[in-house]
């Protein structure tokens, strides 16, 4: 059974920087592309960034690209999510997510979630 426990949220001031951690088990870390989420109140789950499998690809949305940044320890079965610059707009539920091969862009093609973290950016 995969479990993904997100941690490190909090509540920070703009220009802030923050480390988000996806600790996983259960599943090949190796073959498992991973990425990141966030939904804010009122609004739609969307698409911070991913890092693929086999390749180490990463993928960012253009909202954060320049700002946010997504590593990964495989001996740890770690993923993080580096958050830097941090405006109140970033402000959401960062939830992280895995799947079996190359990595994608739609929460529809991630089975597996943690339960979020909440991100908090005052102005």
């Amino acid at each position: 059974q995969v479990q993904l426990r997100e941690s490190g949220g909090g509540l920070v001031q703009a220009g802030d920087s923050m480390r988000l951690s996806c600790a996983a088990s259960g599943l090949s870390f190796s073959t498992s592309s991973m990425a990141w989420f966030r939904q804010a109140p009122g609004k739609e789950r969307e698409f911070v960034g991913a890092i693929s499998r086999p390749t180490g690809i990463t993928y960012y949305a253009d909202s954060v690209k320049g700002r946010f940044t997504i590593a990964r320890d495989s001996s740890r079965n770690t993923a993080y999510l580096q958050l830097n610059s941090l405006k109140p707009g970033d402000t959401a539920v960062y939830y992280c997510a895995v799947r079996v091969g190359p990595a994608a862009r739609s929460s529809a093609d991630f089975r597996s979630w943690g339960q979020g973290t909440q991100v908090t950016v005052s102005s």
